[in-house]
């Protein structure tokens, strides 16, 4: 890179805004931090904040935004709130953004950084998924770059002919299955929120882990993927790979697979997007295949596991359909780790919501929360009707 690189970090306070942050500490002199964002957690923000000393913080919400304001009072640095504060650190110079606000709530963040025309680090997979078709045509249109930080798309980035697309047969995304890839459906209608969020083989956020226990989290990718590599559903496999060695791989019309390879540290990918176009050393242990054993692949259980085939669903519908599945996940998640429904019921509420909001055309971002509105709605209702039956159920033990 030449000279130091400016950059903001969209969910500062999040799993992968935290990893971001660390790796911004560790070269202050490879870059100047203009914005930072969060949500709630005002501690975290003040810990990153009077590290790295942004031009600008903004908080979602305007408490968190009083509480960062007086601890960073002298120092510098201007503070806001609310929802347009987010937005306007979106819109500020930052050559680099990593996007890593967590849900639908990042779309408008990110899309305001793509009309700038920046370097987007994109952690958000469900900006790609509710609005896949918007985003990718504002990016052409200013020449923002879109790089994959999910571990599985990045190292798809890693490994796939960008010259040579059409030599690509096939690409195949890796999935850990989570802590209940060997469970029956008996323990998995009966699994807590603390044991969903007890991840095998990553350290993540509460409502990605979920995803990832549900396997939602790989069907959001499949979709993602598709809009990232331009790639149709029926060309995009998904393989249970419970050691989280191999991160995905690309298949190749001559037969040859390429794959990428790394011990499960988000610090890898995160460093991929922040340094690229080249690389840089990380504190990270390297990979050493010798003490790794057996590395297993197995297909996925859709019995078991129904969301990658509801994402396929919503990604053959196209419209505002996966905007749909989104919402609807987003919603029975959070109504799972407040113990108002059972695991599978995420599922389930899934499914109800598909068949009760019609897609529409994906036209414009007012497309994009009529269906996130929609879908919500339905969702609530579901949920208000499974709470009636968890909740007595629970009484009674």
């Amino acid at each position: 890179m030449n000279g130091r690189r400016s950059v903001s970090v969209l969910g500062a306070t999040g799993s992968v805004g935290q990893t971001t942050c660390a790796l911004l500490a560790e070269a202050p002199d490879a870059f100047r931090v203009e914005a930072l964002t969060g949500n709630c957690n005002a501690a975290a923000m003040i810990r990153s904040a009077r590290a790295l000393r942004p031009a600008f913080v903004a908080m979602a919400d305007p408490a968190a935004a009083a509480a960062v304001r007086d601890d960073l009072a002298g120092l510098g640095i201007e503070v806001a709130g609310g929802e347009s504060a987010v937005l306007a650190a979106a819109d500020r110079p930052a050559d680099w953004v990593m996007a890593a606000i967590v849900g639908a709530a990042g779309l408008a963040p990110t899309l305001a950084a793509v009309r700038r025309g920046a370097t987007i680090a994109l952690a958000n997979k469900e900006s790609l998924v509710c609005a896949g078709h918007l985003l990718t045509a504002e990016a052409k249109a200013t020449g923002s770059r879109l790089l994959p930080v999910d571990s599985e798309h990045n190292a798809i980035f890693q490994v796939f002919d960008g010259a040579r697309p059409e030599s690509v047969h096939r690409i195949i995304l890796t999935a850990s299955g989570g802590p209940f890839r060997t469970c029956s459906l008996a323990e998995m209608a009966a699994a807590t929120p603390a044991q969903a969020l007890r991840h095998p083989n990553w350290d993540m956020g509460a409502k990605i882990t979920i995803d990832s226990a549900t396997m939602f989290n790989k069907g959001l990718e499949l979709i993602e993927a598709g809009h990232l590599f331009a790639m149709p559903e029926d060309r995009i496999d998904v393989v249970v790979h419970p050691q989280s060695i191999v991160h995905s791989l690309v298949s190749y019309r001559d037969g040859s697979v390429l794959a990428q390879l790394g011990l499960p540290d988000m610090r890898t990918p995160v460093a991929v997007t922040l340094y690229w176009p080249e690389r840089a050393a990380c504190a990270v242990e390297h990979l050493d295949l010798t003490r790794m054993g057996d590395l297993t692949f197995e297909a996925p259980d859709p019995t078991r596991f129904p969301a990658l085939d509801q994402a396929r669903q919503a990604m053959k519908a196209g419209g505002t359909a996966p905007a749909v599945l989104n919402a609807a996940n987003e919603a029975a998640v959070h109504a799972f780790l407040a113990g108002e429904i059972g695991f599978l019921d995420i599922p389930a509420i899934v499914a109800i919501c598909q068949d009760r909001v019609s897609p529409a055309p994906l036209d414009g971002l007012d497309a994009v929360w009529e269906a996130d509105r929609l879908a919500r709605a339905a969702a609530g209702e579901a949920i208000r009707q499974r709470r009636k039956v968890i909740l007595p159920a629970r009484a009674a033990q």
